[in-house]
């Protein structure tokens, strides 16, 4: 190591403790640059997402009314059938030959009550003569009305045999897509076995979903005012991220909140049309879709960019810039935002300048250098994907 005197050694430690020159210092700087948006009303259409689950509006699981051999199966499963289409025939013979008897039955009892009539008649007249008694006339009034209530009974028995008769064609009661079949014909059914198959209904369908009773709150005191319901519009996005072509509207509130999971139940009605240039339709019983409640007309609020929007304990709120060119904190509240825009309900009015850049670099009461932002917000993308 060279060797340095006392002397030079002293006089480093004087130069590294001297001031730096006055180009190396840095001055105060000047205020903040900032990037502000004008607060102004524009048409905004209010959405609030759910979670549904599509139901059809009928469902019905078909049975066997009378056992029987069943012959036929006169549909292919997973089509759709028509209302009164004929989707099943049991074995007929046996019905037709209970129907035959029970007719035959019917005109034994109507031949006696014909006699019945006829032994009343003239015991009625013999009992103008020294003849006829009052006990005669008695017992034919007995038989004649005891015949009356056989052919009743008769004509009962053959209204059953026609009905179980009828029974041996299985319809459909509803119009709608039928499912597999749990019986292959040769099978022997009745009103014991299993449902043959299931038809649930294919248009309208139903889009039910439960609201928080908060949000139930928040729709009501929103929509009262512009016609409850109807004031309102419902949309769907299915699994892959599309939104369904169809709208819909709210036509059922449950009359009472689940105590499990405080929430009511909502159900839409929705179109399901077969798709064009397809054989099937979109929306399936029981399926998962997102649910967007939204007003049927815009409505004139305040918009921000989304950017411009910080929060803390006590709540959300802005920067605006005064007239004095100072960023003044302002409280407000937010509507149904997205990611790019807020939706400001209370706490700026139209003209606010609202700092939408730099506003990491600004401080309540703070000077500040404001100027448009650069470039404009992009609009946020709505349910209609």
């Amino acid at each position: 190591m060279p060797y340095r005197s006392p002397r030079a050694a002293l006089g480093l430690l004087f130069c590294l403790a001297a001031p730096l020159p006055a180009f190396a210092q840095f001055g105060p700087q000047g205020p903040p640059a900032v990037g502000v948006v004008v607060a102004a009303p524009r048409p905004v259409t209010e959405s609030i997402e759910f979670v549904g689950r599509v139901e059809a509006v009928d469902r019905v699981a078909l049975r066997a009314r009378v056992t029987g051999f069943l012959e036929h199966r006169l549909f292919t499963e997973g089509q759709e059938v028509r209302e009164g289409e004929v989707l099943f025939r049991m074995e007929r013979p046996i019905f037709e030959a209970e129907l035959a008897r029970q007719q035959a039955n019917l005109a034994s009892a109507e031949a006696t009550q014909v006699n019945a009539r006829n032994s009343l008649d003239r015991a009625t007249t013999l009992l103008r003569t020294a003849a006829g008694t009052q006990a005669r006339v008695d017992d034919a009034t007995a038989n004649e009305r005891a015949a009356a209530a056989g052919v009743l009974a008769a004509r009962a028995a053959v209204r059953t045999a026609e009905i179980n008769l009828g029974y041996t064609e299985i319809t459909a009661p509803v119009a709608g897509k039928i499912g597999r079949s749990t019986y292959a014909p040769g099978n022997t059914v009745g009103p014991a076995s299993d449902p043959l198959a299931t038809i649930v209904s294919q248009d309208p369908m139903r889009i039910a979903f439960p609201v928080s009773q908060r949000q139930a709150l928040e729709l009501r005191d929103r929509y009262e005012s512009r016609g409850g319901p109807d004031a309102t519009v419902v949309r769907i996005r299915l699994a892959n991220g599309r939104v369904f072509n169809q709208t819909g509207r709210i036509d059922f509130v449950d009359n009472q909140i689940d105590r499990n999971t405080d929430t009511i139940l909502v159900r839409a009605s929705v179109a399901n049309p077969i798709r064009q240039g397809a054989l099937d339709r979109e929306l399936v019983d029981g399926q998962f879709v997102a649910v967007f409640v939204e007003g049927a007309a815009p409505i004139q609020a305040i918009v921000i960019p989304r950017a411009a929007v910080l929060q803390d304990q006590g709540g959300s709120y802005v920067f605006v810039v005064d007239a004095e060119n100072k960023a003044q904190r302002r409280n407000i509240r937010l509507g149904r935002s997205t990611p790019q825009d807020a939706v400001v309900e209370q706490g700026l009015q139209a003209g606010d300048r609202v700092i939408a850049e730099g506003i990491q670099r600004v401080r309540p009461g703070q000077p500040v250098n404001a100027a448009p932002v650069t470039a404009p917000t992009p609009p946020a993308p709505g349910p209609r994907g």
